[in-house]
């Protein structure tokens, strides 16, 4: 898919919609440029989110009675340690 567009005097062009659509860009998405040789590859960027998804390890949650349980279970022990 071959298209062209101009160059504004900011320096700005205007990704055509066939580009846009096949990328799933939409206003305020980032893209990222990428040169090769005397080629640009355009990229939408990985959201910050999206990049560190699953880089944090989250345990896994207790049932409600067992969550019930560990919390009684502290509470008693403070009121032991105070009596």
């Amino acid at each position: 898919m071959e298209r062209e567009t101009t160059i504004t005097i900011k320096g700005q062009v205007t990704i055509p919609a066939e580009i846009r659509a096949k990328l799933g860009l939409k206003p305020r998405d980032k893209v990222q440029f990428e040169l090769e040789d005397d080629a640009v590859i355009l990229r939408k960027s990985v959201s910050r989110i999206e990049r560190h998804f699953g880089a944090v390890r989250v345990p896994k949650a207790l049932d409600w009675r067992q969550e019930r349980e560990a919390f009684e279970q502290g509470v008693a022990e403070e009121v032991a340690a105070e009596g």
